[in-house]
């Protein structure tokens, strides 16, 4: 498959190279030879009939909050004149992000719950991998590129129009996803080539690499090899430049003499460090830093908060602690 550069704005060229590399993960999935790994079986939550009726309501319930929510969010920011700065903007993007993440989970899942297990095809469960690797990736990305929005705007505040200029975030946007999708393909690929065990079962309720390699046949040193390798520039460099960032935050509104206005100054990236602290726990908890002895029912509630809450609370988050998109909000909700 050859991909030509034919893009003329930046979108397209987005678009464009997303195209690209989800026709390259599916080729080479399709040219491997399926005779012995054609389906995978989720097993997803056990348990009775009706706790798995009364999760599959309510799970319902958290996804089209999470729609609707992130929705308004991105519909907020679209429309309204005051909503058009570049923290709202990367907040848009970030709602993008958790409704593609979630989208690419919980309708399977429930599926899941209310059949008591499902099959998944070999080529359906390593695009949802892929897939939930890249948006993943994309919010470690976004995350970082918002802290740094924080950190113009509170430690550089002079500048913070001619460095945050529309097509500066626009650019770091477009970084964020096609990176995303870029370094994400070469641990699925790899993933991608290893011989599973019949009957394939996967003691989770999606296509996560952790359950994969754990029923895998094949020797899997070179898969964690890889993803030890991307998880450095996908979680590790990310956090520490947040973190480094925020250390810079808190230095200079410690030094506003006024306690109303240190108030006032770190309210405005207060609903990022939740979302941040949110994010980073649950993932690092279940990929970089696991609890000993952590059995796979505690790695699927931790996989529900970062595939399903997570997605739901950033709206409420940002909506609730936001003055702007609240009075936003209002004028919309007045004029209808």
């Amino acid at each position: 498959m050859v991909c030509k550069n034919s893009c003329k704005s930046p979108a397209s060229g987005l678009i464009f190279t997303l195209k690209c590399l989800h026709l390259l993960f599916a080729d080479f999935l399709q040219e491997r030879n399926l005779s012995t790994e054609t389906h995978f079986h989720l097993l997803g939550f056990q348990g009775s009939q009706n706790h798995r009726n009364l999760l599959f309501c309510f799970l319902l319930v958290v996804y089209c909050g999470t729609i609707c929510g992130n929705l308004l969010i991105i519909a907020l920011v679209s429309t309204s004149k005051n909503l058009h700065t570049p923290m709202y903007f990367f907040i848009s993007q970030l709602s993008i992000s958790d409704i593609l993440l979630t989208t690419d989970i919980v309708p399977n899942m429930l599926h899941i719950l209310l059949y008591n297990g499902g099959t998944i095809t070999f080529f359906g469960c390593f695009t949802q991998l892929y897939f939930f690797c890249a948006f993943e990736a994309v919010q470690c990305f976004l995350l970082t590129v918002m802290s740094y929005d924080r950190y113009v705007a509170i430690c550089n505040p002079l500048r913070y129009a001619s460095i945050l200029t529309w097509a500066h975030c626009v650019k770091l946007s477009i970084f964020c996803w096609v990176f995303g999708f870029s370094i994400t393909l070469s641990d699925t690929l790899t993933a991608s080539k290893l011989t599973f065990c019949e009957p394939n079962l996967i003691d989770h309720f999606f296509c996560d690499l952790v359950p994969l390699l754990e029923i895998a046949c094949s020797d899997t040193f070179i898969v964690k090899v890889d993803v030890n390798l991307i998880v450095i520039p996908v979680v590790i460099i990310p956090c520490i430049i947040i973190v480094k960032s925020y250390i810079s935050i808190l230095s200079t509104i410690l030094k506003i003499p006024s306690r109303t206005g240190r108030h006032k100054t770190f309210s405005t990236c207060g609903s990022h460090l939740t979302v941040v602290s949110i994010f980073y726990c649950t993932l690092f908890s279940v990929y970089v830093f696991p609890m000993k002895d952590q059995n796979l029912n505690i790695s699927k509630i931790l996989s529900l908060l970062y595939t399903v809450f997570t997605p739901l609370v950033n709206p409420i988050i940002y909506s609730l602690r936001n003055k702007d998109i609240r009075k936003a909000l209002e004028r919309i909700i007045s004029n209808i």
